[in-house]
């Protein structure tokens, strides 16, 4: 039996990635498959803070011994029976960077080290260089190519149609376009330039 694990980032609906993790691994081994996937710094000190279910902080592990344990003698399956169920994962514990780890159900497949089972969006660096998921696009802004843009509430309170704005911008240049000719000169042709002698 393996333990399933749910990696997600703060307020960012277009990324997670779930594990399977045996029992027996150790966070430290979670720590290393995770800095191996999402491409996380390797030269950091990293930080697991340890979760109950009402939120409150039950322990502390880092790569030394806080008081709890260090992370590569800490178990998974010890952390459950410890009634942990989610961690805060500091990746990169200066810049304060971290991903939310929580618990996610067990699954009777065995897992010889944490394995991705499912994945969703790119990894954590990206959105840090402004990667914006569809499912965190603004409603105003989130439609498919080819698709109509949606009014706002603004705009349906106002009655305001959406192409109101559009059609005005191409009759002004169209009408600047007729001005400009009507100012220019006008052409004469005189047939004596193209009479052959």
């Amino acid at each position: 039996m393996a333990l399933l694990y749910r990696v997600t980032l703060s307020g960012i609906k277009g990324f997670f990635r779930v594990y399977k993790i045996n029992g027996s691994s150790t966070l430290y081994s979670l720590h290393r498959q995770l800095r191996s996937d999402l491409e996380f710094p390797q030269d950091q000190l990293i930080l697991f803070k340890a979760l109950d279910a009402d939120g409150n902080v039950v322990a502390r592990y880092g790569l030394f011994d806080l008081g709890d344990g260090a992370v590569d003698d800490v178990t998974m399956a010890q952390t459950r029976a410890k009634g942990i169920v989610s961690f805060v994962y500091f990746y990169d514990v200066a810049s304060k960077k971290s991903v939310n780890i929580a618990f996610d159900g067990e699954t009777p497949e065995a897992a010889p080290s944490p394995t991705i089972v499912e994945a969703k969006g790119p990894n954590p660096i990206e959105f840090e260089k402004g990667y914006v998921a569809f499912e965190d696009l603004p409603d105003e802004k989130r439609r498919l190519p080819g698709e109509e843009r949606k009014r706002t509430k603004l705009e349906e309170l106002l009655d305001i149609r959406l192409d109101d704005e559009d059609d005005e911008d191409e009759d002004d240049e169209e009408e600047g376009e007729e001005e400009e000719d009507d100012d220019a000169p006008e052409e004469v042709y005189d047939e004596s330039e193209n009479a052959i002698f």
